[in-house]
């Protein structure tokens, strides 16, 4: 049964990759009745029982290259809210299927278009990845040692990509309920990673964000913000940025000689003294230290490790499948919901139903 915020929101998703998904998902968990248009034959990376970013929403499968297809997967637009697509740009035109084509069957229909460079400019047709993305934006420069460190593909993919394209059709789904008129949204990766640097890019602007890794304040050049190995190969993560944080930090570790934070110039130092320290004990023996302190010192958990943190345990974060819902409601909250996740829909059962809902 559905529930949750978005209940009685109608979503085509025509199956993709990574951030396409991954919105789906986000829009299922939050109880929009979200339905995937499979191609026949098409490979999984990951089988369908424990693949996360398919939960909750069933499927029909289609060739969209044939006249029968097209006709089924068209009937099923004509009573949907919103579709869904992360093919380049061009690619859902060729097949009849593109917005000025679905719009003019259904005008409200809300068309979300997930790609990495965007549906204009020069890349536009290029391909692509999550790195190359984050690469261009200038933020995959700023991560990292003495090299770039590649951020798993959280940032660009599920971050910029993913939950941005989730947002602009909320966006634009609150609008067409009162114009009853749908619209593009266009979710490019680039340009969500560019609006997730807002911070970074104001640091810059201001003269306090040097362009140069291991330079700044949040990047692991201050000692009072990195990662420490610790004596059994583990680590910790410190973030003791504000002064009495600090104070909290050196005095569970007894190094009340340290010279003062903000001396940038002490600060390889510190940052070799801390290391000393915290390479003296296991990493969960910092951690039963600094436990229920405001020093802001954590364990750096193991993916297995974290589901059974009591912290996550307490919010129910994880579950049978995978990360629950976020963020939490108190009145209509979402749920990662397993029900749907292998059913197999017919589209004429499909199509029925949802006009049947008006």
């Amino acid at each position: 049964m559905l529930s949750g915020p978005l209940k009685g929101i109608r979503i085509v998703e025509i199956a993709g990759l990574g951030p396409t998904p991954f919105t789906a998902m986000t829009l299922a968990d939050m109880g929009a009745d979200v339905v995937r248009i499979e191609r026949p034959g098409a490979t999984r990376l990951i089988p369908q029982e424990v693949d996360v970013l398919n939960r909750g929403r069933g499927g029909v499968t289609l060739d969209l290259k044939s006249q029968d297809g097209l006709e089924q997967a068209l009937a099923l637009i004509e009573q949907a809210d919103g579709l869904i697509e992360g093919m380049r740009p061009g690619v859902t035109e060729r097949l009849g299927l593109g917005p000025k084509a679905v719009q003019a069957l259904n005008p409200r229909l809300v068309y979300g278009r997930m790609t990495g460079w965007g549906q204009h400019g020069p890349l536009a047709q290029t391909a692509g990845h999550d790195i190359n993305y984050i690469a261009l934006t200038g933020m995959l420069h700023a991560i990292g040692d003495t090299e770039p460190a590649v951020p798993l593909n959280l940032l660009g993919d599920f971050g910029g990509g993913g939950m941005y394209l989730a947002f602009g059709m909320v966006c634009a789904l609150l609008e067409a309920k009162g114009s009853g008129k749908g619209q593009v949204v266009d979710a490019a990766i680039v340009d969500g990673v560019a609006h997730l640097s807002a911070m970074i890019y104001s640091m810059r602007s201001a003269g306090v964000w040097a362009d140069t890794r291991q330079s700044n304040l949040l990047d692991g050049s201050a000692p009072f913000y990195g990662v420490y190995r610790c004596a059994c190969g583990g680590h910790v993560a410190v973030g003791a940025i504000e002064a009495k944080f600090w104070r909290s930090l050196i005095d569970r570790l007894g190094l009340h000689d340290m010279p003062a934070q903000m001396s940038v110039s002490k600060w390889p130092e510190m940052r070799a003294r801390l290391a000393e320290t915290f390479a003296g004990k296991p990493r969960d023996d910092w951690a039963l230290l600094f436990d229920g302190s405001d020093a802001c010192v954590t364990p750096v958990l193991t993916i297995d490790e974290a589901a059974h943190h009591p912290h996550m345990k307490a919010r129910q974060i994880f579950g049978e499948a995978g990360p629950d819902a976020a963020p939490k409601l108190d009145r209509t909250p979402g749920r990662a919901q397993l029900e749907a996740d292998c059913e197999t829909l017919s589209v004429s059962a499909l199509v029925e139903r949802w006009k049947s809902a008006g």
